[in-house]
């Protein structure tokens, strides 16, 4: 199957530091590291588990 997966485009604008253990490993588990820092993911169930989360954190665009 050729499904073409959605992608969505995130870019983290706060700080991760002074946030609980939870929301540090979303930022982890969706690969961002540092402010401003943009990163592609598919829009599976589970990274948009991890994006709502954190959304207070985030930037997001669906592509």
């Amino acid at each position: 199957m050729s499904k073409k997966e959605k992608k969505v485009r995130i870019k983290l604008i706060r700080s991760r530091f002074g946030r609980i253990k939870n929301h540090k490993a979303s930022l982890s588990g969706l690969g961002l590291k540092k402010i401003n820092q943009i990163v592609e993911v598919d829009a599976t169930p589970e990274n948009m588990g991890m994006i709502n989360q954190v959304k207070y954190l985030l930037e997001v665009e669906e592509l």
